[in-house]
């Protein structure tokens, strides 16, 4: 049985579909700047790209605060626990209809596999798409009075680094984006992070069937105790 529980807090669904929004336009202002389309015009690309790459940042240091404050930087810490039947779910058992080998609550919104997933994101790649933003951003040609003075050929190992954790980024949408449509219906998993609210098993539910299981095992060994010590009086009394 399922009950519906408040599992997305307010903040958690700004920061969510802000840093979603911002990544979409990042990636496409920086593909104009690239090059590969055309929309803006290479200068407003640059000039777009590099405000919202601040806006990005701004964001970044608020979910770092609310993470901390709340506690909940602890659902994103990796383990290896159960990885092995969360590969085999995705691999194989998703696509027929197997139940998911982790039980999400309140407390542990996150699979073992998100849990790499998401902490590996959070540590290496947008933390290097900063930095390596930011020395783009403020990269200077050597001219007489600069502060900063870079050699031109090192602007394009930031720039491969860049791009490359901006394929990355873009690679763990359209995987984010597929794995959305599998939850309980089509757009359950959409729904929840748009309202906070989503169905998960019912504790109380498990809790008294466990117990009911319990109390069944416990009157069968008190049962078996009363005829143990019946035989024991019988064949006392026959001695």
């Amino acid at each position: 049985m399922k009950k519906t529980v408040y599992i997305y807090k307010a903040f958690e669904r700004f920061w969510h579909w802000t840093q979603a929004l911002l990544i979409f336009f990042l990636a496409a202002t920086g593909f104009e700047i690239h090059g590969s389309i055309s929309f803006f015009g290479y200068q407003n690309a640059v000039k777009y790209h590099n405000i919202a790459a601040y806006a990005f940042i701004i964001l970044i240091l608020f979910a770092i605060f609310w993470h901390v404050s709340t506690g909940e930087w602890k659902q994103y810490i990796p383990t290896l626990t159960n990885i092995k039947g969360e590969l085999n779910f995705y691999l194989t058992g998703i696509f027929k209809n197997a139940p998911h080998p982790t039980k999400k609550t309140v407390l542990s919104k996150l699979n073992p596999l998100q849990k790499l997933v998401y902490f590996g994101l959070k540590i290496l790649v947008i933390p290097v798409m900063v930095v390596s933003g930011i020395l783009y951003m403020f990269y200077r040609y050597p001219q007489k009075g600069s502060i900063v003075g870079l050699k031109v050929e090192s602007l394009e190992p930031i720039a491969v680094v860049h791009t490359a954790g901006a394929f990355l980024l873009i690679a763990f949408i359209i995987m984010h984006i597929y794995l959305m449509t599998t939850g309980t219906t089509l757009t359950s998993n959409l729904k929840a992070m748009l309202t906070g609210y989503e169905e998960l098993d019912d504790d109380n539910e498990n809790k008294s069937q466990n117990d009911g299981e319990a109390e069944l095992i416990i009157n069968d060994v008190k049962d078996t105790d009363l005829e143990i010590k019946e035989i024991y009086k019988d064949q006392t009394k026959i001695l």
